[in-house]
């Protein structure tokens, strides 16, 4: 994977390449903390560690028996985000669907639509009690048994050592596969939380893996070797200087759910204690039609971030007779594409507003692998540089108590804050 920060500098929010040089510096320190994390696979770091430790065959084995028309993941949030990122981005001859919501039409609607006697379904929850997650489990197990179908014989289960669903696991004897430690789920799409249902699919895990070990051996001490810590360290000094917001545009239809996966992992790593970025999801070509006008014209308060693969099949476009489209007879719509992405990236550099474009060869299993790493290791070195406790979710757990106290699930202190809600109603 490669990054041009060169539209990073010398726009409106004023960082500069000296600025960037000194930053250098305490790059070089951040990379030694990671690196100590690493080797010791502490949590969280242990995450940047995955393309050496993660075993595929486990994966692959727990896979190996089913031949499915869909593959259904029941999960919420880095449970399913990292999967869902890597099979809408990869052709596949299975449909690979995802219960990430607990929205009762949607639900409903969706499994009404499976036929679940083709369905591999894939529960997953690192404590084994996530609310969502069971509660939409429940829901498809009861709709397999009044189909008829042995739901026990087309259900694996992720998880961790303990809870609901390693019981579960071990009464029904299913194929469970092991949550690896110390890493948060939203760092888990190189693991076995993200890649059971690519391996369904018939994905390459080992190319996925090795694209990410290809960005894992740029790591150093300096952001100018390393594609992931020159973004991460170019996206913190543009936050420390106003971008309080990431505009995440990636140029490729495939890659849409990508920009969903990067949105968890920068807010919920990144949003503490008053520091971070909001992430804006766009996509090329689509939002320059409408977001584009904010992020040249708005505030200037936003770094966007350009994604695109410098390969891809593409589709030509026929000779017309039309006045004034004759200039697009001969073209390719990849031709089009092209003239947008780099029409944006000077539209926006002309007018002071930070960009950075960051490219792969193809979106392929390797591509993905190299964009997927970058990113995470990207966000672990923001967090290090702007002094945050990177995997940690403490605004994510007030909420699950809440919830769970509001639906009498025991005694929490959250749940009555939310009984005590204000209000000022205008009807």
């Amino acid at each position: 994977m490669k990054a041009d920060i060169g539209n990073a500098l010398d726009g409106a929010l004023g960082l500069d390449r000296a600025a960037l040089d000194d930053l250098d510096e305490r790059v070089a320190d951040a990379h030694e903390r990671i690196a100590g994390g690493r080797r010791e696979s502490e949590h969280g770091y242990a995450a940047l560690s995955l393309p050496e430790t993660c075993d595929p065959e486990p994966i692959r084995r727990a896979a190996a028996g089913f031949d499915p028309e869909t593959v259904l993941t029941v999960g919420i949030g880095g449970s399913a985000l990292g999967a869902a990122t890597v099979t809408d981005a990869l052709d596949s001859p299975v449909d690979a669907r995802y219960l990430d919501n607990v929205d009762p039409a949607w639900v409903r609607d969706l499994v009404a639509d499976l036929d679940l006697s083709e369905t591999v379904v894939n529960v997953v929850s690192r404590s084994g009690t996530t609310a969502e997650t069971l509660a939409n489990f429940l829901v498809v197990r009861e709709a397999m048994e009044s189909a008829g179908v042995d739901w026990t014989e087309r259900t694996v289960v992720t998880t961790g050592p303990e809870g609901n669903l390693r019981s579960m696991a071990e009464t029904h004897d299913l194929p469970a596969l092991d949550v690896p430690d110390g890493v948060p789920g939203r760092f888990s799409a190189l693991s076995t939380v993200g890649l059971f249902a690519a391996a369904v699919a018939g994905h390459d895990l080992d190319e996925l893996l090795a694209g990410a070990a290809s960005e894992a051996g740029k790591l150093s001490g300096s952001l100018y070797d390393s594609p992931g810590y020159a973004y991460g360290a170019v996206s913190y000094a543009l936050g420390e200087r106003g971008a309080a917001v990431n505009a995440m545009m990636p140029y490729a239809e495939s890659l849409e759910r990508f920009a969903e996966w990067y949105a968890q992992l920068w807010a919920e790593s990144l949003g503490k204690d008053g520091r971070g970025q909001t992430p804006a999801r766009a996509l090329g070509a689509t939002d320059q039609h409408s977001q584009l006008q904010l992020y040249r014209a708005g505030p200037a308060d936003k770094l966007v971030t350009l994604v695109r693969p410098l390969e891809s099949p593409d589709t030509g476009i026929p000779e017309t007779d039309l006045s004034g489209l004759e200039y697009l007879g001969g073209s390719t719509l990849g031709d089009l594409l092209d003239a947008e992405f780099r029409a944006t990236e000077a539209s926006l550099a002309a007018a002071g507003r930070e960009n950075v474009r960051l490219e792969i060869d193809r979106v392929d299993e390797r591509g993905l692998g190299e964009l997927l790493y970058a990113m995470e290791a990207a966000c672990v070195v923001y967090g290090e540089l702007a002094d945050v406790s990177t995997f940690t979710q403490p605004a994510v757990e007030w909420g699950k108590k809440a919830a769970r106290g509001l639906l009498g699930g025991g005694e929490f202190e959250e749940a009555e804050a939310v009984r005590g809600k204000r209000r000022l109603e205008v009807e």
